[in-house]
């Protein structure tokens, strides 16, 4: 039987070291500024334990996680997030969590952020588990994966959307983007505002 799916389609689904990685994300970017180079970034963060991990195996992981996750970031939005607020650094890093795992992107965009519009906030674990059966369908790894693995990727990426300020007590929560933020992602074709639960015509400056 052929497959539904080729190697190249597969969803990546390492995204469950820690959650947002906003205070590695802080420690690491101004690295990348300084050296232009992620490998020695990477080096750096796990050599050195600059992340402060209880082992050198943690390190390294999640050396690896924040530089994967950061390097979808151009470098003007680097600059940018060295330079943000605490709320603008969060939801940068749930842009990069978006355009990093398609899985979290889709997910973003066609479950959060449709919800939102249709002025229907509520959001639960069913909502993300329907969303992932429906994926399964043309993404055979999803079903293969084990139950307590999907427990925590779903456990992850509801962390990461109450960290970045878009998720409390059950409900989604509007975006709130300050101008140069909402420059930053509108540069993209199409743009990533597709990520955050807010309306096209809403803008607000923080």
């Amino acid at each position: 039987m052929t497959p539904l799916t080729s190697d190249h389609d597969r969803y990546s689904l390492s995204f469950t070291s820690g959650a947002l990685l906003v205070r590695e994300a802080v420690i690491a970017t101004p690295l990348y500024l300084d050296a232009r180079d992620w490998g020695e970034v990477r080096s750096r963060l796990a050599g050195e334990n600059l992340l402060q991990a209880r082992t050198a195996s943690s390190s390294t992981r999640l050396a690896r996680e924040v530089v994967q996750r950061l390097a979808v970031l151009t470098d003007a939005e680097l600059e940018l997030f060295v330079e943000s607020s605490a709320s603008e650094r969060s939801l940068l890093m749930w842009v990069a969590a978006c355009r990093r795992y398609a899985l979290i992107g889709e997910f973003a965009e066609e479950v959060v952020r449709e919800r939102f519009l249709l002025l229907t906030p509520r959001l639960g674990y069913e909502e993300f588990d329907s969303f992932v059966n429906g994926k399964a369908l043309w993404h055979p790894e999803l079903d293969e994966l084990k139950e307590s693995t999907s427990k925590k990727l779903r456990a992850t990426v509801f962390r990461m959307l109450t960290e970045a300020d878009l998720f409390t007590n059950g409900q989604i929560q509007q975006a709130v983007l300050s101008e140069r933020v909402r420059d930053a992602l509108d540069a993209r074709e199409p743009s990533d505002v597709r990520f955050l639960p807010m309306r096209a015509t809403l803008e607000a400056a923080l």
